[in-house]
């Protein structure tokens, strides 16, 4: 592989954003095209990353010669299109979180990038997020024995994105949008055993108005292992975003807490923008984040992933893992319905997790 690998970035909203920020801090990484539906956006998200091609139809930016690798940040419903053309133009893919809106498109973009050989990465930056790393580090070299409990919670008060709100283009609430990263946490700090079962209760308590998707979530995971899983995520916590997990063992425990530790304490009157997530209100008191990208892993994980283009290498995460991840949102939302917990495999026909939990 040529150095360095020329990425193609289709979307331009905030996540593309980071990816960008992300990709300019990789040495073997060169920013050739942007692609997004909004003109003048997308050419304002070039200027301001100095990407020197700019498409309105993310297809021309497929058919430039000499692409290597895109990294796709569109809504959820676009994922398996996207994916589908691009392993079709010869480009390894880096797909944006959830991996798509159901197990039927997973089964698609896999099968279609295997048939390509190109090579279908799943972008879990908590997996990349260097004090996350460390955390892993210390369970795997037994400091903590034999895991028991594993806890991760992700809190804001809710999307800056309309796309998010509407359950037919994302596919579900919060935990679609924010148990997924639990979900491939708990995988990736374990091993990535299998997932035995799962149990969820879900309610929408704050933005009833915007969305008829869950606001707030809590998730329960069995793992062959022995270990157990247990996720927060909510849509309504204020005073910006909280990122935290805690692993118990047989012999110790940890606490990591990805922001607080490395915020400065902070009153304002007028409030504040967080340069990655943009939620919560920032009047009165809260914890400013500096390097947010940095701690949340994103440059580590584009590195990572340009690595395994340019060296053919394994990813740390693939789209074999976003299906797992998939596969256990659908069971927590039959399970959120039921009440019951969930074995799995689970499998369904459903065309998105909410038209599960909305049976009820």
């Amino acid at each position: 592989m040529k150095q360095p690998v020329r990425v193609g970035i289709i979307g331009s909203q905030f996540i593309s954003a980071i990816h960008a920020d992300a990709l300019h801090r990789c040495a073997h990484a060169e920013i050739v095209a942007a692609a997004s539906p909004q003109r003048q956006h997308v050419a304002q998200f070039a200027a301001q990353f100095k990407i020197p091609k700019a498409f309105t139809d993310y297809r021309q930016l497929l058919a430039l010669p000499g692409i290597d690798l895109v990294v796709v940040g569109v809504p959820n419903d676009l994922h398996c299109q996207v994916a589908l053309d691009a392993a079709a133009a010869g480009k390894h893919i880096v797909m944006e979180k959830p991996l798509c809106l159901n197990m039927a498109e997973a089964d698609r973009m896999i099968a279609a990038c295997k048939n390509a050989k190109v090579k279908l990465m799943y972008a879990e930056e908590l997996c990349f997020a260097p004090k996350y790393v460390r955390l892993k580090q210390l369970l795997d070299c037994g400091a903590l024995g034999q895991p028991t409990l594993l806890k991760q919670s992700e809190k804001h008060d809710g999307p800056h994105a309309a796309h998010f709100w509407d359950v037919k283009r994302a596919g579900g609430g919060v935990t679609m949008d924010m148990g997924c990263h639990a979900i491939e946490f708990f995988r990736w700090m374990l091993g990535r055993p299998k997932i035995k079962s799962v149990y969820a209760q879900m309610s929408t308590q704050v933005h009833g108005g915007k969305t008829s998707g869950e606001d707030n979530a809590i998730l329960i995971l069995e793992f062959e292992n022995g270990a157990v899983g247990l996720a927060e995520v909510s849509w309504t916590k204020l005073g910006g975003m909280d990122d935290r997990a805690e692993v118990h063992g047989s012999k110790g425990v940890a606490y990591a807490d990805l922001l607080h530790g490395n915020s400065i304490e902070t009153y304002s009157a007028t409030g504040y923008n967080y340069a990655v997530e943009k939620a919560g209100s920032t009047k009165g008191w809260s914890f400013t984040i500096y390097e947010e990208s940095w701690n949340y892993g994103f440059p580590q994980e584009m590195a990572h992933f340009v690595d395994c283009v340019r060296l053919d290498l394994q990813p740390l995460v693939t789209g074999e893992d976003g299906r797992t991840v998939l596969e256990a949102v659908f069971a927590a939302y039959e399970s959120a319905r039921t009440g019951k917990k969930v074995p799995l495999p689970f499998r369904n026909r459903a065309v998105k997790p909410h038209d599960l939990w909305r049976k009820k």
